[in-house]
């Protein structure tokens, strides 16, 4: 049974005031330092006299369940016994786990769960909870990631991950002491996922150029207006700088009520999430200790596609050849073999099949579409150099925070990296600069120009320090 919202007003940290109004399922975010005693008060004020259900995993209750329990209770919550998983790689965000997750809730009947930590654990949760119809809350230990205050869970299910929909937290409490605290490869990982915003701003500003992906501007600016401060000081972060974490923190919070609002990943993912999600779904780096995080492989997916842009951006669309693009656009069935030869891991063919179907466009629809490309090329391309940054800048935020900047760090050959340029694109059905290239036939090339002796990977050599790892 969802919780009945209670009448008292919601005190929420003031930098998120605004956002919040626009948000549909989150009502309240305390964010700050030394705000862990205030769990007992939020939780009171957004789901009254409802009992707790807390779920962590050896490391974040370590960290928060103590002083998290005793707030509740000082606040006359009352409390169930928690679940605490291993704080291990068995536990990963696979739908598997949520319906462990799940049955542990209905087992206690009412209340709602709060849930230490972040990543997978806030997933598990977010999506157990919306499965049983209840709301929940967040309480956050390292800024690791944006998904927080997100409307959606990323999921593996039968092999494929994919945001599964399900509402975001009723409330987030984030303490800048505990997750600047936190080990540094998860603020690493943060990064990794918050720099991602870069070229995703810069994928959907393409889309709206082409009319088929209008950009929200309230939504725009919650992830793009903060993002800039929130990265701007690296060094600061990676040694734990508890006004640094904040900045970064606050960036990833806004891009997860940013996602909330627009019911949608899209203002906060793009193409770089797409090469991360594909290796997910490889199950790379799932077995180390600890496993690769979303973040880091997210960060080299945003180098991978800065790099590209860099190479759009040295060409004039507004002069492409339509008519042989159109020529040589090839019918569904020539797709349809393509993605099966693709190496995509064989449980995960269809769904790409599905998505890659619902982007295809006719023959008729492609020339449309890059004659609009050609038109709007001078000011898009404008807008474009805006929006991105170098991938050599990239590169040096991520080697500072310690997080992955070339494929042989995480086990990936070059040849492997090049391909992941294509099997990317097939995915997910969300217009990128992948699709737009795809579609001018200048995918293969362009790519091709990254890898030659001269290019950005062909010429890049393998950091001599490894990425953090602890």
């Amino acid at each position: 049974m969802r919780a009945e919202r209670v009448a008292a007003p919601v005190t929420t940290s003031n930098e998120f005031t605004d956002a919040l109004a626009g948000a549909s399922d989150t009502r309240a975010i305390v964010a700050g330092l030394g705000v862990l005693d205030r769990t007992g008060a939020v939780f009171l004020d957004v789901f009254g006299a409802l009992e707790a259900h807390l779920v962590a995993d050896e490391n974040t209750w370590a960290v928060a369940g103590e002083e998290v329990v005793a707030s509740l209770r000082e606040a006359g919550v009352p409390v169930s016994e928690p679940l605490v998983l291993p704080g291990s790689p068995s536990v990963y965000a696979s739908y598997e786990n949520v319906e462990m997750v799940r049955d542990h809730l209905s087992r206690r009947g009412g209340g709602c769960a709060v849930v230490i930590g972040s990543g997978t654990l806030n997933d598990l949760v977010k999506l157990a909870s919306g499965e049983l119809g209840r709301p929940y809350l967040v309480v956050a230990t390292a800024a690791s990631m944006d998904g927080y205050a997100a409307y959606g869970a990323s999921i593996t299910k039968a092999g494929f991950k994919i945001t599964q929909y399900c509402p975001a937290p009723t409330a987030v409490i984030a303490d800048h002491r505990v997750m600047a605290q936190a080990p540094r490869r998860l603020t690493a990982t943060g990064v990794g996922d918050l720099i991602e915003k870069i070229p995703a701003g810069a994928d959907w500003l393409i889309a709206d150029a082409l009319e088929i992906e209008p950009i929200e501007r309230s939504v725009w600016d919650l992830v793009q207006a903060p993002l800039r401060a929130s990265l701007a000081d690296p060094d600061r972060i990676a040694v734990g700088d508890e006004s640094a974490i904040a900045s970064l923190a606050d960036g990833l919070l806004m891009s997860g009520l940013a996602m909330q609002a627009h019911r949608s990943s899209r203002p906060a993912s793009g193409a770089g999430h797409q090469f991360s999600h594909l290796w997910e779904m490889e199950g790379l780096g799932r077995a180390w200790e600890p496993p690769l995080s979303h973040g880091k492989k997210v960060g080299l997916g945003t180098i991978a596609l800065c790099a590209l842009y860099e190479v759009v951006l040295r060409r004039d669309l507004a002069t492409l050849d339509v008519d042989a693009a159109v020529r040589d656009w090839p019918a569904w069935a020539e797709v349809e073999r393509r993605i099966r030869a693709a190496d995509l891991p064989s449980d995960i063919t269809a769904a790409a099949l599905e998505q890659s179907h619902a982007k295809f466009v006719s023959p008729a629809r492609l020339r449309s579409r890059l004659e609009r490309l050609r038109e709007v090329w001078p000011a898009l391309s404008r807008q474009l150099r805006d929006q991105l940054v170098p991938a050599s800048e990239v590169r040096a935020t991520l080697e500072t925070v310690g997080a992955v900047t070339h494929p042989e760090q995480i086990a990936l050959t070059l040849a492997q990296l090049r391909s992941t340029y294509a099997r990317a694109q097939m995915i997910r059905s969300r217009y990128t600069v992948l699709d737009l290239l795809l579609e001018a036939g200048l995918l293969e090339e362009c790519v091709a120009e990254l890898f030659a002796p001269d290019g950005y990977w062909g010429s890049s050599s393998v950091p001599a320090a490894a990425p953090l790892l602890t």
